[in-house]
């Protein structure tokens, strides 16, 4: 079974193809961010399985065409990245939720978020929806953000 990052990278590999037949692998390995080797690998693994097909544009330069295999399972792939984006905003949101009435039961109506990325935005938006306010403040509960974790913090 492949993992959840494999899957992304053969999404976004099929869209470039898709997008520019000519694209190199270099380039490729640039917009993943990743290696060449690691664009070599899933290029051979989507030639295999019939959903790339390569062929000679010129004499060291090889153009990637998608079969409508490839198509259709860029189109699965891309639907199985939107349920998963939405389970895992939907888990965060009931996260917050949750710490939210935490906060309320200590007698708070206001928090500090604490940390970087797109589940800040997430807890933010949840606050402002649950009616609670976001602050600086030293002295009002930390919802800390760390990835994809969020950890609430009472009192320091």
């Amino acid at each position: 079974m492949e993992t959840a990052n494999e899957e992304l990278r053969e999404l976004t590999l099929l869209e470039q193809i898709e997008n520019n037949p000519d694209v190199n692998q270099s380039a490729l390995a640039r917009q993943l961010g990743v290696a060449v080797g690691t664009v070599n690998w899933h290029l051979k693994r989507l030639i295999a399985k019939g959903y790339v097909k390569a062929m000679r544009a010129e004499r060291k330069k090889l153009r990637y065409l998608i079969t409508p295999e490839g198509i259709a399972l860029r189109a699965r792939l891309a639907v199985d990245y939107v349920e998963r984006s939405l389970s895992l905003y939907r888990k965060t949101r009931q996260r917050v939720k949750d710490h939210l009435a935490k906060v309320r039961e200590a007698g708070y109506d206001r928090v500090r978020i604490l940390g970087k990325g797109d589940v800040v935005d997430i807890c933010r938006l949840t606050c402002i929806e649950q009616g609670i306010q976001v602050v600086t403040d030293k002295d009002a509960p930390a919802l800390y953000v760390d990835g994809f974790k969020v950890q609430l913090q009472l009192e320091e």
